[in-house]
């Protein structure tokens, strides 16, 4: 895998190599789904972006993905955020829920379909396994009904490359980046990638930290942001693409990463202090002994520091 080197001040919003840097005012975002309390690789993902807004004397977000009421937990929210407020993880505005931003939402898949780009499917999951691993585009002409189907982009400008700060340049698999995935799904629930590029475009957001299980979900996220791009050109408001940085995974005993699909177990706020060094640890954070510190917001101060002197610049 190639890799470049990135200055910390600037922000590189080319998703092919280009260099397009320019200064801007760091906003990032935490943004977890209430399908369960946070585990200790989520809480990992937290720190991450939390570490880098504030080593960039920036914004930190955090937003509550609740779009999939079939797979929420009832109360995993606030149990969420009590365990960020647990681990000194305090954000700098209010929180936003994307369950309030339906609207929006539509608004954007109007502008999709008046422009032609996107289209009704019917094809269920196993009928696509059929045919290959990913989406064959089997409905783009057949001109569907709304009836039972799903919403999907046309994937006209597809990336199939990006820049990614700690992994350098990242070459997608090209069957998967150029699929037209999903925008609106069959049972009428809003698609991950419209809502999160969506929310990420109106909140300003310049950069993601998030876990590298994501890096392929964000070539289709920055095809959909350069598509809202050219929808607002003619108004003047298209934002840069988002600079992005992928950490690490947990991975559990079993030899999977640690997720809620795979039961992992809830971090305890009693436990604050062990479950934010083994996070750190996780990052590849060297720290003294978090008892060597006052509090846990010296702590995080001190991680902060360490994190602003290390992971910067670092391209592996």
């Amino acid at each position: 895998m190639a890799t470049t080197a990135n200055n910390a001040q600037q922000y590189p919003i080319g998703s092919s190599g280009q260099d397009n840097s320019q200064q801007r005012v760091y906003r990032g975002r935490f943004a977890p789904s209430p399908s369960g309390p946070l585990h200790a690789g989520s809480l990992v993902a937290a720190l991450g972006s939390y570490l880098d807004a504030r080593a960039h004397q920036g914004s930190w977000l955090v937003r509550i993905e609740d779009i999939d009421p079939p797979r929420e937990i009832p109360g995993a929210a606030d149990i969420i955020l009590r365990q960020l407020e647990a681990h000194g993880l305090v954000w700098d505005e209010s929180v936003s829920w994307q369950s309030e931003n339906s609207e929006r939402y539509l608004d954007w898949l109007g502008q999709l379909s008046a422009e032609g780009l996107c289209y009704y499917c019917t094809c269920s999951r196993a009928q696509i396994k059929a045919r290959g691993e990913s989406y064959d585009g089997h409905c783009r002409e057949l001109n569907r009904s709304a009836s039972n189907a799903s919403v999907r982009l046309i994937n006209k400008n597809p990336v199939l490359q990006l820049q990614d700060r700690w992994h350098g340049v990242v070459d997608l698999a090209k069957e998967q980046a150029t699929e037209d995935f999903i925008l609106r799904r069959r049972d009428g629930l809003w698609a991950y990638q419209l809502a999160v590029v969506s929310d990420d475009y109106a909140s300003g957001i310049t950069d993601i930290v998030r876990g590298e299980d994501l890096l392929h979900a964000s070539g289709w996220q920055l095809t959909l942001w350069q598509q809202f791009n050219q929808l607002n050109q003619l108004n003047g408001q298209a934002k840069p693409l988002p600079r992005l940085g992928h950490l690490p995974l947990v991975i559990g005993h079993d030899g999977r990463k640690l997720s809620k699909q795979n039961h992992a177990p809830a971090i305890a706020n009693r436990e604050a202090k062990a479950n934010l060094m083994a996070a750190a640890r996780a990052l590849g954070l060297v720290l003294p002994h978090i008892d060597n510190f006052d509090s846990i917001s010296g702590y995080l101060s001190a991680a902060t520091e360490t994190w602003q002197q290390n992971k910067l610049n670092t391209v592996n």
